[in-house]
């Protein structure tokens, strides 16, 4: 084998997202839409209509595919970068990997990539997650270790998420079951409207499949939503994590099936290869926070994110927050001063109407703001960013080319 020539490494690269997509949500439940397909088999479909898209990118130029999962067992464990890679018939010299930071997990896998991409160890990376969670429900077979109860280091409910979204109401008053049931419904309308407008399906790859009983079929839309709720009808939803409690069905995402990946690539490779950079990152950043109010995290994550960016949060023109909770949201937009119904956060409706199938709504996020961003090239910065399980929160700031003051490099068109 020829020794490649050497080529030194710049100390820092720009980092653009190229293309995101993902499979329409799921019901994580026995009738649900993907109740008889393989986890893996929707990680693969989403790198396959990655490199359909792009005919331009060599499938050889991909130096890494890393995909998360939070729960790493059956059809969605076995290294799942790798093994993902070779069903989505990438070349065998393309190796993978697997991560899990729960429901930030297909964000560190863009984050880890695009880290590497950074710093010149990579130049092309796919990136995402997959949480089957009708076959996996979240902490299903897990083993938390007794010193986390016996030493007191968390507290008996950390690990439940409901009842961590309950203590978020309960720290702040000013969360109340009131708005967090208007936040809840208007999460639908608008999710309702960008899906008439056309805003959602582009970035849809069509599943097959098969049921036993049913036969062939082909997932082309998202199962979770509810349109029309009303808040009128969310005021009469039980609250299953505690008698007299705020949460419920109405403002919580649901249990869900879905997958979702991404390109990533150095500017300059992605200008010398001809491909689109639809995002540049400009930063990220993830927090701990105490594990019984891991809704908090987001932030902590964004507090240091902008610090590192040298920017305020009124730079910030465009929010995707993942809705795991009303409440969660709301804290976030109390934290900052944003109106509950600011139009600048979560245009398209959130994880409450979509779905949240945990591992891979990080990519879901970035994939619309990447719209976002061309629908609106008045505004030069936005973020994704999301709670964690026992208590973290990750952020990533993003820039839009579309922007005036957006500065390519040396022959890159955008």
């Amino acid at each position: 084998m020829p020794t490649p020539a050497a080529r030194p490494a710049p100390l820092v690269r720009r980092v653009v997202f190229v293309d995101g997509v993902r499979t329409p949500f799921g019901r994580a439940r026995k009738d649900g839409l993907y109740a008889h397909t393989r986890a893996d088999d929707l990680s693969v479909k989403t790198i396959r209509e990655l490199l359909r898209r792009h005919p331009e990118l060599p499938p050889e130029r991909i130096d890494e595919v890393a995909i998360a999962a939070t729960t790493q067992q059956g059809d969605q464990g076995l290294t799942l970068g790798r093994t993902v890679g070779v069903l989505a018939g990438l070349p065998r010299s393309v190796p993978g990997y697997a991560i899990d930071r729960m429901c930030a997990g297909a964000m560190t896998a863009v984050t880890s990539t695009a880290a590497a991409i950074g710093v010149g160890a990579q130049d092309v990376a796919l990136a995402g997650g997959v949480e089957h969670m009708g076959h996996h429900p979240m902490g299903f077979d897990a083993d938390p270790n007794p010193r986390f109860l016996s030493e007191r280091l968390v507290a008996n409910d950390a690990l439940n998420m409901g009842v961590t979204a309950e203590n978020l109401h309960d720290k702040f008053p000013a969360l109340t079951r009131e708005r967090a049931d208007a936040y809840g419904v208007a999460s639908q309308d608008k999710y309702a409207a960008a899906l008439a407008a056309g805003k959602i399906d582009p970035d849809l790859v069509p599943v097959a499949l098969r049921d036993p009983e049913h036969g062939w079929g082909l997932a082309t839309a998202d199962e979770p939503p509810r349109p029309g709720t009303t808040v009128e009808a969310i005021a009469k939803l039980a609250t299953p994590f505690r008698a007299g409690g705020r949460v419920t069905a109405g403002t919580a995402a649901p249990l869900t099936d879905g997958a979702a990946s991404c390109l990533l690539a150095a500017e300059d490779t992605a200008a010398e290869l001809g491909l689109p950079t639809r995002m540049r990152m400009v930063t990220f950043a993830y927090a701990g926070v105490e594990p019984e109010i891991m809704g908090i995290g987001p932030v902590p994550a964004t507090v240091k994110a902008l610090e590192r960016a040298g920017l305020s949060i009124e730079d910030i023109g465009l929010f995707e927050i993942n809705e795991a909770f009303a409440v969660q949201v709301l804290a976030f937009l109390d934290a900052f001063g944003i109106a509950d119904d600011d139009p600048r956060v979560n245009q398209y409706g959130g994880a409450i109407a979509v779905g949240h199938p945990l591992a891979s709504s990080g990519v879901r996020l970035m994939t619309q703001l990447a719209r976002q961003f061309e629908e609106n090239p008045d505004v030069r910065f936005g973020l994704t960013t999301m709670c964690v399980g026992l208590g973290q929160g990750g952020t990533v700031i993003w820039e839009n080319p579309h922007h005036a003051d957006y500065e390519p490099l040396e022959g890159d068109d955008k």
